[in-house]
């Protein structure tokens, strides 16, 4: 899996110089995912050692992350954090900032899995754009729209989808995929290689909604192994 800490090198990611950049480039000629590289300072691990063992996700602030007896690289990667919420928070953006222990499965996925870790493009209503940022742990991983096909496209897939909606395959069973989001979900091709989105890059990707000049990025959460560390995640 390639991992994006040098120049990406696909067509749909274009790399920007500031979060000025970042925020002004627009979706167009085909790029659906935007990415300001970093390498950023301090001692994120040390944030997420001190916010302790704990199941789920935790939602942090500043009251909470300034609770923490830090060292100076604690303190540094802290301010990191709280400048990006801040930053988003001033473009009328809602960021949250989390510590993932675990992320919770699809007990009962069916034919389509619909959880985190399957590949998946975010929608809206209006327009609209993802924006995420791993400060600690496994990144996000991505994949290329020409690597990928909705799993509902997959006949065996619909087949079992039909027998799940009760009906035939006419515009009350599309508007039933979507009620579902069930057309939201990929599958890589065979030969198809995903990619991480590395750790301290700030993102801001495409989505799927009416009128989206491009299509949307398709991404998913890492999946969770035995012994992994606790993510520090940025999304809005």
């Amino acid at each position: 899996m390639k991992s994006f800490s040098t120049t990406p090198d696909y067509p749909r990611i274009k790399v920007v110089r500031s979060f000025h950049e970042l925020l002004t480039t627009p979706f167009a000629d085909g790029v659906n995912a935007l990415c300001w590289m970093r390498e950023l300072q301090g001692d994120f691990s040390e944030v997420v050692r001190l916010l302790g063992a704990g199941e789920g996700i935790t939602s942090l602030d500043g009251d909470v992350l300034g609770g923490l007896a830090v060292s100076a690289e604690g303190r540094v990667a802290i301010e990191v954090m709280l400048e990006d919420l801040r930053l988003l928070r001033e473009h009328e953006l809602e960021p949250t900032l989390d510590c993932i222990h675990e992320y919770l499965r699809d007990e009962s996925p069916g034919a389509v899995p619909t959880d985190v870790f399957s590949f998946h493009a975010d929608s809206a209503t209006v327009e609209a754009a993802t924006w995420l940022c791993t400060y600690h742990g496994r990144s996000s991983e991505g994949l290329q729209n020409d690597g990928a096909r909705r799993r509902v496209d997959a006949p065996e897939t619909r087949v079992e989808l039909l027998k799940e909606f009760g009906g035939v395959d006419d515009e009350a069973f599309v508007e039933f995929l979507n009620e579902q989001c069930y057309d939201l979900h990929y599958a890589p091709i065979a030969g198809a290689q995903p990619f991480e989105f590395g750790v301290g890059n700030l993102w801001r990707i495409a989505v799927e909604y009416p009128g989206c000049p491009v299509p949307p990025c398709i991404h998913r959460a890492p999946e969770t192994r035995p012994g992994d560390s606790a993510r520090l995640l940025l999304i809005s």
